[in-house]
C-alpha cells in the first residue's frame, strides 16, 4: 500500500501541531483516516473482567496513566467506482465535557474534503462516538439531500428499546447514549439502508456485521488489486491485541464481543491484511502478529 494524493494542496490550515489526517490507497481505492480527536476514559472501562492488578500491570507496561487516558476517535473517508463513503462520524460538538473530540467538520475542511461530495455513510453501530459528528449544523446541512446511510437493521431495531443490562458505563453515559442514537434515527431516518449481514457500498468496499459489541455492530473490508484492509470499529481496542479476552464496559455483550475480537485477530493475523480500528492510537494503520495465546499489534511505517 503507498500514500495517495487524495488532499487538496489549498485546503484551508488550521494551525494545528500536531498530524491529524493520512491518506493510503488499497489498490484502486483512496483512504484518508481522519482524527475526530481524544477524549477521556477511566482505565477501568477497557477491562472490566480483570483483576486490578492485572488492569495495573498493563497499564504500566503501556505507560499509561492508571487514573485517566486519552481514547482516540479515528475516522475514515473512502473513494471506490465514483462514490465518497465517510465511515462513522466521531463524536460531534454537542457534549461538552469532551473538549478534545468532535473534530470533524473542521478536519474535513483541512483535508479538503467536501461534505456534499459524501455520497454515503457507513455506520459501525450507533454510539455517540460514531454518529454525533452527523449531528453537528455545520456538518449536517453540508450533507447532499441524496446521501445514503447504511447501518444493520439490527443496530436500528436495538435502539429502538437498548437494553444496557451487560455493560459497566458511569453514569449517565447510557441515558446520552440512548437519547442520540433516538435523535439520529428521527433525523436520518428517512435516509437509512439497513442490511441484513453484509452490503457492498462501492466497488471493493463491503460492510459486514459481526454483532457483539452491540447487536448490529459492523465492520468495513475493502479490497482491491490483491490489497485489503479492515476498519473494525469498536472490535478491537489497544488492550485487545495482548488481552483480547478482556471486556470492554462499552460491550452489549461481552463475551460474544471477545468471540468475534479473537476471531477477527486470527483471520487479520493469517491474511496478513491490515487494521485500522476506532479506538487505536491515530492513525492505527497496523498489522496483527500472532504472539503466543494472544496476539501483537504491529504498527505500520508511516509512508511520506
Amino acid at each position: 500500500m503507498s500514500r495517495a494524493d487524495t488532499v487538496r494542496t489549498d485546503a484551508p490550515r488550521t494551525g494545528e501541531s500536531v498530524p491529524s489526517r493520512y491518506a493510503l490507497k488499497v489498490g484502486d481505492i483512496d483512504v484518508t483516516l481522519i482524527s475526530d480527536g481524544v477524549l477521556p476514559i477511566a482505565p477501568a472501562t477497557l477491562a472490566t473482567n480483570a483483576a486490578t492488578a492485572d488492569l495495573s500491570a498493563w497499564l504500566s507496561d503501556m505507560f499509561l496513566s492508571p487514573e485517566m487516558i486519552d481514547w482516540p476517535l479515528n475516522v475514515a473517508v473512502v473513494r471506490s467506482g465514483g462514490r465518497t463513503v465517510l465511515v462513522d462520524s466521531g463524536l460531534g460538538t454537542e457534549f461538552p465535557g469532551f473538549p478534545r473530540a468532535g473534530q470533524l467538520a473542521m478536519r474535513l475542511d483541512a483535508a479538503g474534503i467536501d461534505p456534499a461530495s459524501v455520497t454515503d455513510v457507513v455506520l459501525t453501530h450507533l454510539h455517540m462516538d460514531h454518529i454525533g459528528g452527523l449531528l453537528v449544523d455545520g456538518l449536517r446541512g453540508r450533507l447532499r439531500p441524496d446521501l445514503r446511510v447504511h447501518l444493520a437493521s439490527a443496530e436500528a431495531e436495538f435502539w429502538a428499546a437498548p437494553d444496557f443490562s451487560r455493560t459497566d458505563m458511569p453514569a449517565p453515559v447510557p441515558d446520552v447514549l440512548r437519547t442520540t442514537a433516538s435523535r439520529f434515527l428521527d433525523v436520518y431516518g428517512g435516509r437509512l439502508r439497513p442490511f441484513e449481514k453484509e452490503y457492498e457500498v462501492a466497488p471493493g468496499v463491503r460492510i459486514h456485521r459481526t454483532g457483539g459489541h452491540t447487536p448490529g455492530h459492523s465492520i468495513v473490508r475493502l479490497e482491491s488489486g490483491g490489497d485489503r484492509l479492515t476498519f473494525a470499529g469498536d472490535a478491537v481496542f489497544q488492550c485487545g491485541f495482548d488481552k483480547p479476552e478482556w471486556h470492554n464496559g462499552f460491550d452489549h455483550d461481552p463475551e460474544e464481543s471477545a468471540r468475534v475480537r479473537i476471531r477477527l485477530l486470527k483471520e487479520l493475523a493469517a491474511s496478513g491484511e491490515q487494521l485500522v480500528a476506532t479506538h487505536l492510537s491515530f492513525p492505527s494503520v497496523c498489522h496483527v502478529a500472532v504472539a503466543g495465546n494472544a496476539f501483537r499489534f504491529v504498527p505500520a511505517v508511516w509512508d511520506h
